[in-house]
């Protein structure tokens, strides 16, 4: 991992050799990294924003946004939680841990996707993980793909975005399996988290996600929608484990600064789901 003081945020990164999807593991616990042609491999420097020192970036740029982002203390070493040796799936808004991490988590898939998203992730280094529609998810495969090769994590959220509560076994089975199997098959790996749309769930959800392969089902401690974060619990600032929940809409950008300035000021780090959720 690059020490450039243009580094933002300081997690650790995987990297993967070009959007074809071929994957190089380096170390335990990375993002992803995107390598478009004319980007420098592992072995050269990682491309950083540049800025004239007499000449502030336009805002609503992605250049500013870059320019916003805090500077993070380096995430500590995962200490991933305890699961059930047996289902079903562990429901959780906050994760059960006391290292200072917060988690970033992008829903839905199918409204908008702003194509600045992708260099942002890139260029700020946020870990992300999204809860696709299949259907959004097969429709805009490529764009998911992008934001998972630069260090996205795709994970569930059902076919039709429909409320599971009170539904039959079957019905919520064949919504979050198959789902599940989609999404294995458009990006080559199962997801092993899920989120319930609207939260809904009962539980049917947490035992027909357990059955459909997922770990845990998530649901979220603050919100954020247009560039302001909503606080579910309260003590009106992220705490150690909290899980961030903001969609694919419009103004997405302005979301993820306002989440990583939050996370900030609380004193964490952004960090993977999947680094804890093991």
């Amino acid at each position: 991992m690059s020490a450039t003081p243009a580094r933002r945020i300081l997690a650790a990164v995987p990297l993967l050799a070009l959007l074809a999807l071929s994957a190089c593991t380096v170390g335990p616990a990375l993002h992803a990294r995107r390598i478009p042609a004319g980007t420098p491999t592992s072995a050269a420097p990682i491309p950083t924003p540049s800025a004239s020192p007499s000449a502030t970036p336009a805002p609503g740029t992605l250049e500013w946004y870059v320019s916003q982002v805090p500077t993070f203390p380096e995430a500590p070493p995962p200490q991933p939680v305890q699961l059930p040796p047996n289902g079903p799936a562990p429901n959780w808004h906050r994760l059960p841990i006391d290292q200072k991490v917060a988690f970033i988590t992008i829903d839905d898939g199918g409204l908008a996707r702003p194509p600045a998203v992708i260099d942002f992730i890139w260029e700020a280094r946020i870990p992300v993980t999204m809860f696709l529609n299949s259907p959004a998810a097969q429709e805009h495969t490529d764009y998911f793909r992008q934001i998972e090769a630069v260090g996205g994590i795709i994970e569930n959220h059902t076919i039709s975005h429909t409320s599971l509560a009170g539904r039959s076994y079957a019905y919520q089975r064949q919504e979050i399996c198959g789902a599940a199997d989609k999404l294995e098959s458009l990006f080559g790996k199962r997801p092993t988290l899920f989120r319930a749309p609207f939260g809904n769930h009962d539980a049917t959800t947490l035992r027909a996600a357990h059955d459909c392969g997922a770990k845990a089902v998530l649901h979220w401690s603050e919100t954020v929608h247009e560039g302001k974060v909503r606080y579910q619990t309260p003590e009106k600032v992220v705490q150690p484990g909290d899980v961030l929940l903001m969609h694919f809409r419009p103004a997405l950008m302005d979301d993820l600064l306002a989440a990583l300035k939050a996370i900030h000021r609380a004193g964490l780090t952004p960090a993977l789901l999947t680094d804890y959720i093991k």
